[in-house]
Formats: C-alpha cells, sequence, structure tokens
C-alpha cells in the first residue's frame, strides 16, 4: 500500500450554453482548471460556475490543502507527522496532528469489516516486498515472519482527542490505501466553503469526486479502470466518488512482479485477476474499499456491499469477467460501442486541460 496505483482514465463532457439570465450566466462561467503533482501523483481539479479570479483562488486553496496533508501522511518524507509518529509511538503515548488521528481512526472499521486484510499497519510487509520489487533478494520464511509479528490493527490504540500508542516494537502505518481519499474528501470541503457548487476532483487516477454536476449535465460521467480493454465501464458521479485498486502488473521485462498490495494475513503479495471499482458518499470511503474489495475478492466483498448504504462495486478482470455488487443503487453501466484500446483505459479530456481536444 503505497501512494502509487495505476492509472485511472477519465473522460468528462460539458455543455456551456449561452445564456441571458444573470443567474444562468453565472452557472457558465468558463472553466477553470489546475494541476499540482503531490502524494506522488498528480492532483487536478476542474471548477464551473464562478467567477475566473474566485475558481482560481479556490482551487488553489484546494491543492494547497493536498500539499499539506501530504506532509502529514506521507510515508517518504522523513519529517511528516507519519514518519515521526511512526518513530516515537512504540510502547508509549504520543501526541499527533488532529488529521492523522481523523484518518487512522477512519481506517479502523475497514480492517475489522475485513477480518485483518485491509490493515494500515501493513508498513512493514510493504516495506520487505517493496525492496524486492526494486531488484533485491526475495525475503527469506524468517524475514517475512518477522515483519508480519509487526502487522495488527488491534495494536493501534488511539487516545482521544489526539494521542496514539502502539503495542509493538515495530509496528509502522502506511496510509497509501486511504490517505488520496482523504485528501481529497478535505479538498471538496475547501471548495465547497469557497462557494463552489460544480467541480471535479481527480487524484492520480484512482480516487475521483464530483461536486454538483457540470453545466447542462445530470453528472459528472467517468469511464472507468477495464484491464480487458472490451467492457468501456462508466459511473456518473453527483456529490459522490469512485476509486480503483489493482495490483502491480507484471514487469513488461520479463518476469514475475511481487506487486505493492500485500496481503498482512499470509505476509505475501495479493494473487487477483481482478481490477476492482467502488463508487462510495465519499472519497475516504471509495479509496479504502477498493482497497478491502480487492483484497476480500468479489465473494466477500458482494456481502459487505449488501449491508452498507449508497455503495456500489464492480470487479473486472483481463478476461473481461465482470462482477457486481450493490446496496439498491444500481450505477455502473457498460458503453460497448464506445471502447477504446489504446493500452487498457479509455481517453482522458478534462474541460480546460492541456489534453483536452
Amino acid at each position: 500500500m503505497h501512494w502509487h496505483r495505476p492509472y485511472l482514465y477519465l473522460f468528462i463532457v460539458c455543455l456551456i450554453a449561452s445564456v441571458s439570465s444573470p443567474v444562468l450566466r453565472a452557472q457558465t462561467e468558463p472553466p477553470i482548471y489546475k494541476k499540482r503533482y503531490v502524494m506522488g501523483t498528480v492532483f487536478e481539479v476542474v471548477v464551473y460556475g464562478l467567477p475566473t479570479d474566485r475558481a482560481s483562488a479556490a482551487i488553489d486553496k484546494a491543492l494547497d490543502e493536498a500539499v499539506r496533508l501530504d506532509h502529514v501522511m506521507s510515508n517518504y518524507k522523513d519529517d511528516s507527522d507519519l514518519n515521526r509518529m511512526n518513530r516515537t509511538a512504540h510502547f508509549q503515548t504520543t501526541e499527533i496532528s488532529l488529521d492523522l488521528y481523523r484518518v487512522i481512526e477512519e481506517s479502523l472499521p475497514y480492517s475489522r469489516l475485513s477480518n485483518g486484510r485491509f490493515d494500515i499497519s501493513v508498513g512493514p510487509l510493504v516495506d520487505l516486498w517493496k525492496a524486492a520489487m526494486q531488484g533485491r533478494p526475495m525475503p527469506t520464511v524468517e524475514e517475512e515472519a518477522r515483519a508480519r509479528d509487526c502487522v495488527g490493527y488491534q495494536k493501534i490504540e488511539l487516545i482521544p482527542l489526539n494521542r496514539i500508542e502502539f503495542h509493538s516494537n515495530c509496528m509502522r502505518l502506511d496510509l497509501g490505501s486511504i490517505g488520496k481519499g482523504y485528501a481529497v474528501d478535505r479538498m471538496a470541503e475547501i471548495l465547497r466553503a469557497q462557494g463552489v457548487r460544480s467541480a471535479y476532483i481527480n487524484a492520480g487516477g484512482s480516487t475521483m469526486y464530483g461536486i454538483g454536476t457540470p453545466p447542462g449535465k445530470k453528472g459528472w460521467t467517468v469511464h472507468l479502470r477495464d484491464p480487458s480493454s472490451s467492457l468501456n465501464p462508466e459511473v456518473m458521479l453527483m456529490d459522490n466518488s469512485v476509486s480503483t485498486s489493482e495490483q502491480t502488473a507484471d514487469s513488461m521485462l520479463g518476469g514475475e512482479s511481487p506487486g505493492h498490495i500485500v496481503l498482512p494475513t499470509s505476509g505475501k503479495p495479493l494473487k487477483t485477476k481482478y481490477a476492482v471499482n467502488v463508487v462510495a458518499r465519499s472519497a475516504t470511503e471509495s479509496d479504502a474499499l477498493s482497497t478491502t474489495l480487492l483484497l476480500v475478492g468479489p465473494e466477500n466483498g458482494a456481502v459487505m456491499i449488501k449491508g452498507r448504504k449508497d455503495l456500489a462495486a464492480m470487479w473486472i478482470s483481463k478476461d473481461g469477467e465482470r462482477i457486481f455488487a450493490d446496496s439498491g443503487v444500481q450505477i455502473f453501466r457498460e458503453n460497448r460501442a464506445g471502447v477504446q484500446t489504446h493500452g487498457n483505459s479509455a481517453g482522458t479530456k478534462i474541460p480546460g486541460s492541456p489534453n483536452q481536444e
């Protein structure tokens, strides 16, 4: 679990009409688009319905928030709040930032829901297999066992309002499976506070959130990850989020890649033929659930979906097999006539972005 994930591509089509009403004219201001490299990927924001200066300032505030949260949650920055906590919280109470406390607290229900398959304390195992992906020898049985002993969400004790203690001498948390979603939700809060009622946030292609709707449309149409390149699935977002997860692909240079998603219960990288797309009300939930449902698989994942509100998931394999699960709201659809087969994904067009045709 880390910041990098395979890119999910999206397609947004928005109609801007010329109108005479002052109220409607405010809704058809030209879209303002900005992007920034943060959390190891590109965050993109497009805003409709505000004057250029207000929209631009609102996007800057939202992107600044993503940068700030990267300094809170990054496992790559030595001075991040996360890494300082990972060095000091073993068998002693440590004060942490409210954001770090909150995202850890929000992760724990998914660990309980999945019987420990989703677990942010998987850091030691991730680091072990990450080294193997970078060319070092595969971990020995003894190394795996030592790292697995460090893992266990039950060893995390949160003490309100902003303190934590690890009941382990080697635990290390990794927020890569939930951190981007948490950042997107905070960005959406900032945009709304700035008066934005129509916006789209794309966090590196793996988590997207739609605020309101684009002008003249019922929602933000997003083309989803499809490893088979044959189904071209899509979803329409309106004040909700979609996230995708899949295991790292095998190396194009030959040989198998261990993969970046590790199953805590076995200590080994996950073996799965699926990519999974998950829609939820919040980006935090869609981000965490996409990893959770990839780890537990379609059969167990469908049971989890049925018991929760406003959720939908779709697993897709490389050979085109697809499995749907939802909590009563069918939101996925296929668009076979529009299938594009360059690579594994549909094209990307964001109004105002450099790659708009």
